[in-house]
């Protein structure tokens, strides 16, 4: 298996919502997003898939040490063989790629943030940095699309957070902040023990509001000059906020049951905001 084969199997394998924007590309740029995706899917699944926390910090910490190593060109792993040749295309960094990691350890360290800010602070590396390295790769011009880039990735990560409450439930893990919690007399053990309740349902709505005051913002800096190279972003919004609707409709039912979108939904809207531009 070439390196190219096992990104691609990587990404599709994933089901990922990234996955049906990246089909919209041109050959070269979908096959650095690709590359790029499959590497935050390693990383990821690090923290998502290693039960013995010493082994995951040896495992990140290798990770650490491959991006190094990849930047002063001697890449082993197959994800970065297939990524470096698309680095210096599209200007990304290594500093970059190790945010990534460092934001996989705070998930390692971290299993709690007392408020929004602190929470902000790690979606920024797993996702705002994402973000950036995204729109690059899609061919960003205008230097106000980082600033879009970054906050369309944390209204993303709001999303997943909102989505998977109930299985990082599971891996002992809320990234819903202290203090909203106790905002809305939610807790922590009842979240544990995935106990659904009408404070609850408040809560999240309160959470899914953030969310969709971000992707407005997020939308309204997008300078138009990048509108149509930054088209899977815009399908990758569409997806996100959708499935946060499907969420909100079904009334928040996410500590015992993962609500998604079918693949053929997926594919359907982001083939409506390629062909008629609309999210």
């Amino acid at each position: 298996m070439t390196p190219e084969q096992y990104v691609q199997q990587k990404a599709a394998a994933s089901g990922s919502s990234f996955y049906y924007a990246f089909l919209f590309l041109p050959p070269p740029r979908r096959a650095a997003i690709t590359a790029f995706y499959a590497f935050c899917r390693e990383v990821d699944d690090v923290v998502d898939e290693v039960t013995d926390p010493g082994v995951a910090r040896t495992k990140l910490a290798w990770w650490q040490s491959e991006v190094a190593k990849s930047f002063a060109g001697q890449p082993s792993h197959p994800v970065m063989q297939a990524l470096m040749p698309h680095v210096s295309v599209y200007g990304l960094t290594q500093e970059q790629l190790q945010a990534v990691v460092r934001g996989c350890q705070m998930d390692l360290e971290q299993t709690r943030y007392l408020d929004y800010a602190g929470l902000q602070r790690y979606c920024h590396l797993v996702a705002g940095v994402v973000g950036e390295v995204s729109a690059r790769i899609f061919g960003q011009a205008q230097p106000q699309t980082t600033d879009y880039a970054h906050k369309l990735g944390l209204a993303f990560q709001l999303t997943n957070i909102i989505r998977d409450v109930g299985e990082d439930a599971m891996r002992g893990r809320i990234y819903l902040p202290v203090n909203e919690l106790q905002q809305f007399d939610v807790k922590a053990h009842e979240i544990l023990q995935r106990k659904h309740s009408d404070r609850f349902v408040a809560l999240m709505r309160f959470q899914a509001q953030r969310a969709h005051a971000l992707y407005d913002e997020a939308l309204a800096l997008l300078p138009a000059e990048d509108r149509r190279a930054q088209k899977p972003g815009l399908m990758m919004a569409s997806i996100y906020r959708t499935l946060l609707r499907e969420i909100e409709a079904e009334d928040f039912q996410v500590l015992n049951q993962r609500i998604s979108l079918t693949p053929l939904r997926k594919l359907w809207l982001a083939w409506k905001v390629q062909a008629l531009g609309r999210l």
